[in-house]
């Protein structure tokens, strides 16, 4: 098991907490390592852009994707947004990508909100006994 800490825009995090949002999803145009490190039961530390770490989840479900091409991400959102809560834009921006990853979301529990000092533009970090921002207390 893995433990993540996972940026998200406060529209989406607020569907998440609102059991609205139950998959989350990251699309791009190159591979990242992380991606092949999420698997079901690990830990997320939802955390608001510019903001607190707000909840935690578990991953029930991940499914990965590689070598995308516009229909399939249009394929992918006709099956899915329903859970993903994507808007147009969403979609539009993410039309040209290759690598993709879902995760669908149990156990979301909202935590008194925690600051933390992170001072990069990652948007999804796999936490290490070296960096996991004092969110996690017991050895990884």
């Amino acid at each position: 098991m893995n433990y993540h800490l996972v940026i998200l825009k406060k529209p989406y995090l607020d569907l998440i907490l609102a059991g609205r949002k139950t998959v989350e999803s990251r699309f791009y145009q190159t591979r990242h390592k992380w991606l092949s490190q999420v698997g079901a039961g690990d830990k997320l530390f939802l955390k608001a852009s510019s903001g607190p770490v707000m909840a935690t989840a578990t991953v029930a479900v991940v499914k990965y994707f590689d070598n995308l091409a516009a229909r399939q991400i249009a394929e992918l959102q006709k099956q899915y947004n329903q859970h993903i809560a994507g808007d147009e834009q969403y979609w539009r921006d993410k039309a040209n990508s290759r690598f993709g990853i879902l995760c669908w979301l149990k156990d979301v529990k909202p935590i008194t909100p925690r600051f933390i000092r992170k001072a990069d533009w990652r948007a999804w970090v796999v936490l290490s006994e070296r960096e996991n921002f004092g969110l996690v207390d017991n050895k990884l």
